[in-house]
């Protein structure tokens, strides 16, 4: 089955309707053996940008920011509206307000990914 945006599923009601939200970037190796960076670098064998890392090994960070978000659960909150500015005070974000009343009624803030969801009480 092809992949149906989130939204139209939950609109046409499919149960079975496979959303990928649970996708994995993490770090690739290229034909080569180079490790890919979370850009897609990755240079051929004779490519004389390679140079740099004669005698080294090519550093690249494992933990690509975005499997770090895809792991934080969804929060919970109270009020329709909610506010985000990243939660590390000079090291955040600028102050966002997100509408919890959607379609999907979970809310994502457009510079940290983090997820918010409004608690129904009924």
């Amino acid at each position: 089955m092809a992949a149906v945006p989130l939204r139209g599923a939950l609109r046409a009601g499919l149960a079975s309707a496979r959303v990928a939200v649970g996708r994995r970037y993490g770090v690739k190796t290229s034909s080569t053996g180079e490790l890919v960076t979370h850009t897609g670098q990755v240079y051929e064998e004779a490519d004389y940008r390679q140079i740099r890392f004669v005698g080294r090994q090519k550093e690249v960070n494992e933990t690509f920011a975005i499997d770090l978000i895809a792991e934080q659960p969804v929060s919970e909150v109270e009020t329709r509206v909610i506010s985000c500015d990243g939660g590390g005070g000079a090291l955040g974000h600028p102050k966002v307000y997100i509408n919890l009343d959607k379609d999907t009624k979970t809310g994502t803030c457009g510079y940290c990914g983090l997820q918010f969801k409004q608690k129904h009480h009924h």
